[in-house]
Order: C-alpha cells, then sequence, then structure tokens
C-alpha cells in the first residue's frame, strides 16, 4: 500500500541539478536509441528513447566473449607473439582490430553517442556515475536512482543513517542492474572506500549490495565488486571469493599489493600505470620505482608487466587490467596483458590508423604465460604476503597513490548521501 502511494506521487525527478558534476559538456545534445526490446525486455526503468546531454562512466572488465563485439578473449592461448605481415589487410585492418587480437581493448568512459564506435563490454557503476546521473536533465539511468529513492523498505527504516546507507545501496544496484541488460560482461560495484580499512565492513556492504542486486534477479556471475587494496581490503577479497563473490581489488601501486591480491584469489586486479609514471616525476625515494628507472624502465609499465609475470608464473586465477593507459605507446608496450583499459582519444586514434605490414614498428605480444614462465622473481618476493610485510614493501609512491584514491572515492560517497539526504523524502511521500 505504502509503496503504490510512493510510485503514485512519485512522478517528478529527485535527482536534483544542484551536484557539482564532473563528466558532462553544456554545449552539445544528442539523441540516444537504447537496446530493442528483446535486449531489455525486463528493463522497465529505461527508457525507449531519450535526449540527453553527454555523461561517462569508467568499465572494468568482461567475463565472457561476445560474438557482437571486436574484443578478442585474451584468456585464449596465442601461438604467435607478432601479427604478421600477410594478416594484416591494409584495406581493411585497422590499428584497434590488431591490438585487440593479443589484450582485450576496454574503452575507459563511454560517452553516450559513442555506444556505436566503441560497443560496451562491461561497466562500473560508481559514486561519480551516481551523481552524473543526478546532475543531468534527463539519461536512461534517471529512473533507477528514482526507483531506489521511492524503494519502501527503506523509508521504512526508522534509523536515519541505515535508511540513508539503504537508499545508496539500492542506487548502486539499480543502476547496475540496468547496466547488466545493456552489457554481455561483467558489473563492477563500488564499496564504500570509507571502509577500506575494516574487513568485515567491507564484506557486510558487499552482501547488502548483492542483496539488492538478488531483488533484481541479477545473477552473482554477473557482477564483480570493486574493493581498495589496502591489507583490510585485500583479506575482504579472500574471504568473499571463499564464498564465490567476484571481487575487483583496485588501486595498485606496488608489487606486493599485486602479489598479495593474487595471493588473495581475486578474480581482477588493477593497476593504474599513468599515475604511477606521473607520481614518479615529480617525486623520489621509492625502491621499486628507482630499480626500473635504474634499468630505464617506465614505472607502470614495469610494475605491470611484473604483476602479469608473478601471476601467470604461478597459476593464480586473477585476471590483471592495466589503466590510466595514457597513449598509445603504453599500449603497445602492454600487449597480452589481459585487459587494457584505454582512453577515446587513444582508442579513436587506433581505429582510424590502418594498419599495413610495413610499418615502422610491429605489433608484438609482449606479455604471455610463456614469457612469464622465464622471469626469475627473489626470494623476497615469494613470501606468503601479510599485513606486517605488505606494509613493510608499500613505498611512498603506493602509500601516497592509495590515500589520494581513498580520499577521492571517499569524497564522491559523501557527496551521495549528502545529496540523498537533501532530496529525501521525496514530494507528496
Amino acid at each position: 500500500m505504502i509503496r503504490r502511494f510512493a510510485l503514485k506521487n512519485f512522478k517528478k525527478s529527485v535527482c536534483l541539478s544542484e551536484v557539482g558534476v564532473l563528466i558532462w559538456n553544456q554545449k552539445m545534445s544528442l539523441t540516444l536509441q537504447t537496446p530493442s526490446s528483446t535486449t531489455l525486455s525486463s528493463a522497465s526503468s529505461i527508457h525507449r528513447t531519450r535526449t540527453t546531454r553527454f555523461t561517462s562512466f569508467s568499465l572494468s572488465l568482461r567475463s565472457t566473449p561476445s560474438p557482437t563485439t571486436l574484443h578478442f578473449n585474451s584468456h585464449t592461448s596465442l601461438p604467435q607473439t607478432r601479427a604478421s605481415a600477410s594478416s594484416i589487410n591494409a584495406a581493411s585492418t585497422t590499428e584497434l582490430d590488431v591490438v585487440s587480437a593479443f589484450s582485450e581493448i576496454v574503452p575507459d568512459t563511454v560517452i553516450f553517442d559513442d555506444f556505436q564506435k566503441f560497443p560496451l563490454t562491461a561497466a562500473t557503476v560508481s559514486s561519480s556515475f551516481l551523481l552524473g546521473i543526478c546532475a543531468l536533465p534527463d539519461t536512461i539511468f534517471r529512473n533507477a536512482v528514482d526507483m531506489a529513492l521511492a524503494d519502501s523498505k527503506c523509508y521504512a527504516l526508522e534509523n536515519s543513517n541505515a535508511r540513508l546507507s539503504c537508499f545508496v545501496n539500492k542506487a548502486f544496484a539499480n543502476v547496475g542492474s540496468d547496466l547488466v541488460k545493456l552489457v554481455p560482461g561483467r558489473v563492477s560495484t563500488e564499496v564504500d572506500a570509507r571502509l577500506a580499512y575494516d574487513t568485515h565492513a567491507i564484506i557486510r556492504k558487499v552482501h547488502d549490495l548483492l542483496k539488492s542486486y538478488d531483488d533484481s534477479d541479477v545473477p552473482p556471475q554477473r557482477l564483480l565488486f570493486k574493493i581498495p587494496s589496502t591489507w583490510q581490503g585485500i583479506e575482504a577479497a579472500r574471504l568473499l571469493e571463499s564464498e564465490g563473490i567476484q571481487t575487483h581489488l583496485t588501486f595498485v601501486y606496488s608489487f606486493a599489493q599485486a602479489a598479495a591480491a593474487a595471493q588473495a584469489g581475486a578474480s581482477v586486479i588493477q593497476i593504474f600505470v599513468g599515475r604511477i609514471r606521473d607520481w614518479a616525476r615529480n617525486h623520489s625515494g621509492d625502491t621499486e620505482i628507482e630499480s626500473a628507472q635504474i634499468r630505464g624502465e617506465d614505472p607502470g609499465l614495469a610494475l605491470a608487466t611484473k604483476a602479469y609475470n608473478y601471476i601467470h608464473k604461478y597459476g593464480h586465477k586473477s585476471k590483471l587490467i592495466a589503466a590510466a593507459v595514457r597513449n598509445k605507446q603504453d599500449l603497445f608496450s602492454l600487449l597480452g596483458i589481459d585487459y587494457i583499459i584505454a582512453p577515446l582519444k587513444v582508442l579513436q586514434s587506433l581505429k582510424e590508423s590502418v594498419a599495413s605490414s610495413d610499418e615502422k614498428y610491429s605489433f608484438v605480444r609482449r606479455l604471455s604465460p610463456q614469457s612469464a614462465a622465464k622471469y626469475t622473481f627473489s626470494d623476497e618476493e615469494l613470501v606468503k604476503w601479510d599485513q606486517d610485510s605488505l606494509a613493510k614493501a608499500m613505498g611512498p609512491a603506493a602509500v601516497q597513490l592509495l590515500a589520494a584514491g581513498l580520499d577521492g572515492y571517499a569524497d564522491q560517497a559523501k557527496r551521495v548521501e549528502d545529496l540523498f539526504g537533501k532530496i529525501w523524502p521525496p514530494p507528496n511521500v
């Protein structure tokens, strides 16, 4: 009875445009045609046609290959390490086609009018994405947030903090459920960064989110839960994975974090190669970074390479994502890694560049299980990582970059709560 009353009277959008949002372009608008009714037969919250402004959201990885996309599943063993000249048809093969044969290339962000250019394969729902939805006058995801704030189970809670947490969980799950219907791969859901140093709180949050997804009949195999790579986050991932819940460990900036995450059995480990390079340009005193520089290597690319070799040499199940890739050369240097999250400008350049057999550079698979088997690790790197050894091994770059990432995510989560607190209860409820 209460729910029917709420929905009947909840006709006006409850998301306010007062939010300061980082992800839209005020100068342009477009018309978005959503997928067919067969694709979204159960997605009553997604409108058939919308006129909206630009927005964007981060992508993670996909769990299974899709015949409708150009992406190649990098898990398949590749006998070749170089794209042969005979396989390159200068009239039709782009650089994007070639590099996609070595690693799965995933868009870093998707602007709504780029769905056809770079089809979504997987997605991440985050606090920043919720803020973007609430700031835009009209998006296909707006109804998902509105319905969360009209949820009768949430607003029946007497404790205001519990009620607000319920609204946020429901908004994440509603938007994530819509994304699951739009992408063939997995949807990664951000776990509140303010819980990063509390293992049990992380696990409780994931269970709450999973329950909200279950209410929408989303199978757990379509989901990942994005957790910061503190020791407590890594331990939470270990326990969640033992329950069959897939985890996505982020903010990895050191080999110790990557190895500990792999030992924990995380489904996905994400390394931000460009951020490590940025830190190295302006700071010093990190032994791991300086060792890579002495060898003449880029420290971010070196970490991704080392982590890949560790995971594949010692048979860990984790898949590795290289993020914060800044240019095509970064991408070429990582070919063979499981997934590469590439900016739209890099993808556009790859798509517009024809791959001919007489290119001045060659397309080489730099990383492979075969090359990983030959990589040598020191005894200190092959320890069973625990909280103390991880803390000692993380240099200033990892400590500072992890802290900065947590602060940014925590700020966005707080902004979502502040916004929801201002606009609840909705009109006439």
